[in-house]
């Protein structure tokens, strides 16, 4: 097989994404391959059944973005863009890259917009980091009027990016504490994936660990300081029977419904994400 083989270039560098311990390196080397050619992943791996080669230029644009992964900078840094339900958001540094389990976590506020009685149900999304919450919101449920804050300049400017031309949505440079008093008894859905990591828990991943904003990760001693805020917050957002969903680590359910009960909310429940996972807490707004 030919060196300049599109094969045998992205097999060694997934041996190379391999060894610097990257989860994914196959699959890794594929998708920076698709960036620098311009071609989706599965066109990419049709090109390396076919046999076909890539030019010295384009090895060498690749062999730049392989070192950098192999450097733990994370892949949506480096082609720029994170999948996210339907959409394709921008990020880059000084963005929480969005997760696939928070796909699972705005399941629960998608359904509730949908079945709002109100005309133009009213969604919150407090702490919106990319915008992907907030934008799967405003375009799964076309109907709702979506609000969504966030107090990172840096994030802010991605999720204006990524929000451009979307009409249903209104994002604004907030704390999440005070974020649309405007709104307060009105809205039916309010919910946050807020910062929940405990500061003294150390994230295992060199991707999250150097690469994420702290301020989107850590959430005080218990991981719980803006999920308390977040309790006082939503109860004064949300109309009677409206729905607050909060994601969180799989070890805080427990201590989540015991705080949102104690402040007076109704129904609170946990529920389990696709690898089984504790991920979401919803409750009521009596």
């Amino acid at each position: 097989m030919p060196e300049n083989s599109l094969a045998a270039v992205v097999r060694a560098a997934a041996q190379r994404l391999a060894d610097a311990g990257v989860p994914d390196p196959l699959v890794d080397a594929e998708l920076l391959a698709g960036h620098v050619l311009g071609r989706r992943r599965g066109e990419v791996q049709a090109a390396i059944v076919r046999g076909d080669g890539i030019t010295a230029e384009d090895a060498a644009a690749f062999d730049a973005l392989v070192t950098r992964r192999s450097g733990r900078e994370p892949l949506q840094h480096i082609t720029g863009t994170a999948p996210f339900r339907h959409l394709e958001l921008a990020v880059g540094p000084g963005v929480f890259v969005p997760r696939p389990e928070t796909e699972t976590v705005v399941q629960y506020a998608i359904d509730a917009l949908s079945n709002a009685p109100e005309p133009s149900p009213i969604a919150v999304d407090l702490g919106t980091g990319s915008g992907a919450i907030a934008l799967a919101m405003a375009t799964e449920v076309p109907h709702a009027r979506v609000f969504a804050a966030e107090l990172s300049p840096e994030a802010h400017a991605w999720a204006s990016r990524n929000a451009e031309g979307v009409e249903n949505l209104t994002l604004v440079l907030a704390d999440l504490g005070e974020a649309f008093p405007e709104l307060d008894g009105t809205a039916s859905v309010v919910i946050s994936n807020p910062p929940y990591v405990p500061d003294a828990a150390i994230p295992r991943d060199p991707e999250v660990r150097m690469f994420d904003p702290s301020m989107a990760l850590y959430g005080g001693e218990d991981g719980l300081d803006v999920v308390r805020v977040l309790s006082s917050r939503a109860l004064a957002l949300l109309r009677p029977g409206g729905l607050l969903v909060i994601e969180h680590g799989e070890l805080q359910g427990a201590s989540i419904r015991d705080l949102l009960t104690a402040d007076g909310w109704r129904a609170a429940a946990t529920h389990r994400d696709l690898t089984l996972r504790d991920r979401t807490t919803t409750a009521l707004r009596p």
